[in-house]
């Protein structure tokens, strides 16, 4: 009897789970798991860079065909080519659009998986510099013993600090949690 990916315990679920592992089997036996990375990353990136893209792929107020010829536009626009190409074109045929980016994103995990690094998602009031970024990632190595895939995520509200989250871990090192700790102790005073 075939595993679900819930059973597993692999980090993908639903149909962005279903699809994402499609896709790293048939980029595994191709042998194309960094080309076809490397297309999702570029992929991702016109995403968060365009409204009207992201617009696109989110709306439900286009049809297969607009969607298909509209993202087979940004795709030969972009010299976006190959599997991880096809596989976009195939999800906007399907109208499966709206699950692109977590597509995206559980594809990116079970890359990582399979090369046995770990993710982690690091949150903070502002974009460091290259150099605070690298000592970042470095003292994230250290302390999961293992190479690193970093999520930086700009959060104003934080006022400062960060939070880091690996796996089911996180810490909350941000000077928003740290006066509302504050403020609970001067209310119980």
């Amino acid at each position: 009897m075939a595993q679900t990916s819930s059973e597993a315990g692999s980090p993908v679920a639903g149909v962005a789970g279903r699809y994402a592992s499609a896709l790293f089997e048939l980029a595994r036996d191709e042998r194309q798991i960094e080309a076809v990375a490397a297309t999702m990353q570029s992929f991702d990136s016109l995403l968060k860079e365009s409204p009207d893209l992201a617009r696109l792929v989110r709306s439900p107020v286009f049809t297969g065909e607009q969607q298909e010829a509209a993202i087979g536009a940004i795709l030969d626009k972009a010299g976006l080519t190959g599997l991880g190409a096809n596989f976009i074109r195939l999800a906007a045929s399907n109208r499966r659009l709206f699950a692109l980016p977590d597509m995206i994103r559980a594809f990116r995990r079970l890359v990582a998986e399979s090369k046995g690094i770990v993710r982690a998602e690091v949150t903070v009031a502002e974009r460091p510099s290259d150099a605070v970024l690298e000592e970042i990632k470095a003292s994230l190595r250290d302390v999961a013993r293992s190479e690193i895939d970093l999520d930086l995520r700009v959060d104003p509200a934080l006022i400062g600090g960060l939070i880091v989250k690996i796996g089911s871990r996180m810490v909350d090192a941000s000077l928003r949690t740290k006066l509302n700790g504050i403020r609970l102790a001067m209310r119980e005073a």
